[in-house]
């Protein structure tokens, strides 16, 4: 776990880092600098990018993290990387024509109900582009046990750009709409540093291309991937997807920044999947399932201990932090908060369940939960956004991950008799839920800063020692004791 808590560490500073510029972004420069509807605009076309940048770019940033380890001879992996890269222009090229032929159909049938999208349509196409080969160079770096770097130019370059084009957009420098081109602009400069770091890391000898000779068994994985990709990441977006089709645009923006806050939650899983994702396929490849159990249980456990403290910090403040973003109507995504916070403790509870799944010989398994999952959230929120508005929609994201994220443990546990709980899971539990109880309702009378400051402090000092000193996580307590002797 070395390398794992290393990097994961390193990541995780990243990520607060970037969480932090983007905290800055959707709680204080979009609602402040940009209309609502703008904003909305913004996350209605980044999430329509993400949802079809696993089709793009063919799977392929999960199927280099499974196939790379398992060749050996720097001929084979050359000849991989190069299909890698280029096995994907068999999906953009026609992908592209068609979107030509029928642009002004789709167009037409995604504005219907806010016509400002219409002329920004194209953008989605060039954005996730941008998206998936950046995914790809990413991926190309991590087989290189190098992720740090990447995931800086992932989480905090873009965000910092935007910061910069929120004040050009306050400064008159340049308009909401020269806004929206500037970002498209943005997701092009990241792909491109990405590609020459990757090729600095390890470029690959370009002779004939030679189509590897397991490329039956890759496009069969990169096939599945593709759909599970795809049907997970809707389950993602979905929501910011279908919101602007029933409701009003602005919501989305309103959704947006309580979706944000939740995610912080996250972090800690995004941070140690980097390196933790090539790790496991390699322990896989080599058939040593007692190192996939023992990181199984690790990082379910170390993920549910920092995602823990962070659920309870966001949710006992979350009051004070809407009276300090001061935007009334913003108001409506306090539920969204809560919701979407318990779903993202859920994921972090999985560990290392997905990176098991995607590179093990279950992997189709994955198509067929992504599949369910996906149809399972655009049913509900079909209903749910009808009846409740966005906090349907974060409900019905709650119910999937719910049930689902119980089917896959199961399915895990019964294929390769490893699950990642013990009675270490449990106490923890208990003491997240007695702290929420405790300050969740702790109403103090001073100002929203000074009130999280006290609360959080308070919350912080006590779970920690409770954490500690229980001994909840070994290697928790041996960094804590490197950095903090």
């Amino acid at each position: 776990m070395g390398i794992v808590i290393r990097q994961s560490f390193n990541n995780t500073l990243i990520l607060f880092l970037g969480f932090g510029i983007g905290g800055l972004n959707v709680l204080f420069l979009y609602t402040h600098f940009l209309e609502a509807e703008y904003f909305g605009l913004i996350t209605f076309l980044l999430s329509t990018a993400n949802m079809i940048m696993p089709l793009m770019v063919f799977g392929m940033q999960h199927t280099i993290i499974k196939f790379f380890s398992s060749y050996k001879s720097k001929e084979e992996q050359d000849n991989f990387l190069w299909t890698a890269i280029l096995l994907p222009l068999l999906v953009i090229i026609p992908l592209a024509i068609l979107g030509v032929i029928f642009y002004q159909n789709i167009a037409a049938y995604l504005s219907r109900e806010n016509i400002i999208i219409e002329q920004y349509t194209f953008t989605i196409f060039l954005v996730s582009l941008c998206m998936g080969y950046f995914e790809v160079f990413y991926a190309w770096s991590r087989v290189q046990m190098q992720s740090v770097f990447g995931n800086f130019i992932k989480e905090v370059f873009a965000r910092l750009c935007v910061s910069f084009l929120l004040f050009a957009v306050y400064l008159d420098i340049i308009n909401a709409e020269e806004f929206i081109y500037a970002v498209v602009i943005v997701y092009f400069i990241r792909v491109v540093i990405m590609k020459i770091y990757a090729f600095y890391l390890y470029f690959p000898k370009f002779k004939r291309v030679k189509l590897p000779e397991n490329i039956k068994e890759i496009l069969t994985f990169s096939l599945y991937i593709i759909m599970a990709g795809s049907a997970g990441t809707i389950l993602l977006e979905i929501d910011k997807f279908m919101i602007p089709q029933m409701k009003q645009i602005a919501e989305v923006a309103y959704y947006a920044v309580g979706v944000y806050i939740a995610s912080v939650i996250g972090i800690p899983s995004r941070a140690m999947q980097q390196i933790i994702n090539p790790i496991t396929a390699k322990a896989l490849n080599e058939n040593n399932l007692a190192e996939v159990d023992s990181l199984y249980r690790k990082s379910s456990l170390n993920l549910l201990i920092v995602g823990g403290l962070l659920f309870l910090l966001i949710n006992v403040n979350i009051t004070e932090l809407y009276e300090i973003i001061n935007k009334p109507e913003y108001t409506a995504g306090i539920y969204v908060v809560l919701v979407i916070s318990i779903s993202e403790l859920i994921k972090l509870s999985l560990g290392t369940n997905g990176a098991i799944l995607t590179n093990s010989k279950y992997y189709r398994m994955l198509f067929y939960y992504a599949i369910g999952m996906a149809v399972s959230v655009v049913v509900l929120n079909k209903i749910l956004i009808d009846i409740m508005g966005i906090q349907g929609a974060a409900l019905a994201t709650f119910i999937v991950v719910a049930i689902f994220s119980m089917l896959k443990l199961l399915y895990v546990n019964i294929k390769m008799k490893i699950q990642p709980f013990t009675s270490k899971t449990v106490i923890l539990l208990g003491i997240i839920g007695l702290l929420y109880a405790v300050f969740g309702f702790m109403a103090l009378p001073f100002n929203p800063f000074v009130n999280i400051l006290i609360k959080s402090s308070l919350l912080t000092l006590i779970f920690g020692f409770l954490v500690i000193r229980i001994k909840l996580s070994s290697e928790m307590n041996q960094m804590l004791r490197k950095y903090f002797r």
